[in-house]
């Protein structure tokens, strides 16, 4: 028995694991298909809360604006990221390293109550100052922003320390200049960590509601805003159905990404292993 206890314990804990991090979304999920209001019982399988969540104008505009909110900061994520990730790996030493790589990874230790708390106060001086910029969907970007940036650049980061320079050094052997092996050998060979950068502020910004809360303006609501001013109103199902579309959103772009990847890593395999028959087939003495 005791044997038995040591060889399955991974597996149970595994399986613990996951029961406690998703059976509350199971079950948020299902009874967001209740016929009734009651949450401790399923009465029956009903679509009322769906159908009473597109009647409700303040959700569907706010699903559409976190829609948008975290596109926008995904792609401002990745790229500012890049950016950062290139500079501290490729270039070692430059004068106030130290600082900007302190600054770039502050976001991730800092709790978002504070980035929320200090970014509020920062717009309303630059508001006070220069009339811009008014808070709501731009402010909004802009702190979210400035977290995704964090996370995308270990991303990008850890690509490029695992990235082998002597193909940037080849390309540059061969006469191209410093921006044509960048564009053209660099970023194709982080282009994955890149899109993983995307998705993770694509999902962080979809998700928050600390920063939003903070820098959203009059009739500014992000999807998870409106939920939360729901919920602390009492419980009510359309609130499932939502968070529901909400999960459902996230789960479509990782898994997207996720088949991607393994078709890429599949594809790139099967290159390889033709060049290397091709390369073996050149080099075997002809009889």
């Amino acid at each position: 028995m005791k044997q038995w206890l040591e060889k399955h314990f991974g597996k149970f804990w595994m399986v613990a694991v996951f029961l406690f991090l998703y059976l509350p979304l199971v079950f948020m999920i299902v009874f967001s298909f209740n016929s009734t209001r009651q949450d401790a019982n399923f009465t029956g399988f009903s679509l009322r809360w769906y159908e009473a969540l597109m009647r409700d104008t303040k959700l569907v505009e706010g699903f559409f604006l976190s829609l948008k909110v975290a596109t926008i900061t995904g792609v401002l994520s990745a790229v500012l990221g890049t950016f950062a990730a290139f500079v501290l790996v490729r270039y070692r030493r430059f004068k106030g390293r130290t600082l900007f790589s302190g600054m770039v990874n502050a976001p991730l230790v800092m709790p978002e109550v504070v980035i929320g708390l200090s970014l509020l106060l920062l717009m309303v001086g630059a508001q006070n100052a220069f009339g811009w910029p008014q808070r709501g969907v731009l402010t909004i970007v802009l702190g979210h922003t400035l977290l995704g940036m964090a996370y995308g650049m270990v991303v990008i980061q850890s690509r490029l320390m695992e990235m082998n320079r002597s193909l940037e050094e080849a390309a540059m052997d061969l006469g191209a200049k410093p921006y044509q092996v960048f564009f053209l050998v660099t970023l194709p060979n982080i282009f994955q960590a890149i899109l993983a950068a995307f998705l993770l502020s694509f999902t962080l910004s979809f998700d928050d509601v600390v920063i939003a809360e903070f820098l959203s303006g009059p009739g500014v609501n992000t999807l998870p805003q409106v939920i939360f001013g729901y919920a602390r109103r009492g419980i009510n199902p359309t609130i499932y159905a939502a968070a529901t579309l909400l999960i459902v959103t996230v789960t479509i772009v990782i898994v997207s990404y996720s088949v991607w990847v393994a078709r890429q890593t599949l594809k790139r395999e099967r290159d390889m292993a033709a060049a290397l028959r091709m390369e073996t087939t050149a080099l075997a003495p002809r009889g």
